[in-house]
C-alpha cells in the first residue's frame, strides 16, 4: 500500500487549510489517501464540507497531541 500524501497545514487558520488540501487532491491520482495535519478547529466542520461537494470522502478525523488529522481518501 502506498504511503499517505501528507499535507502539512499547522499554524494555518481557514481557509489555507482547504485550499492546501484542494492543491494537492489536484494532482494526486484517484483512490490517494492523503492525511491533513492542521491546528484550525476549524478543519472538523470545514474539510468535510468540501468534501462531500467534491466527491472525495473523509475517512477519519483524530486528534493527535495539538494536531488534528484529516484522513480523506480522493475520489475516483
Amino acid at each position: 500500500m502506498a504511503e499517505p500524501l501528507v499535507v502539512d497545514a499547522r499554524g494555518l487558520l481557514c481557509p489555507m487549510p482547504v485550499i492546501r488540501v484542494q492543491d494537492a487532491i489536484a494532482s494526486a491520482t484517484p483512490g490517494t489517501e492523503v492525511h491533513l495535519l492542521a491546528t484550525d478547529p476549524g478543519v472538523q466542520a470545514d474539510v468535510p464540507a468540501w468534501c462531500r461537494v467534491h466527491g472525495h470522502r473523509v475517512e477519519a478525523v483524530r486528534e493527535e497531541d495539538d494536531t488534528l488529522r484529516v484522513c480523506i481518501r480522493v475520489a475516483e
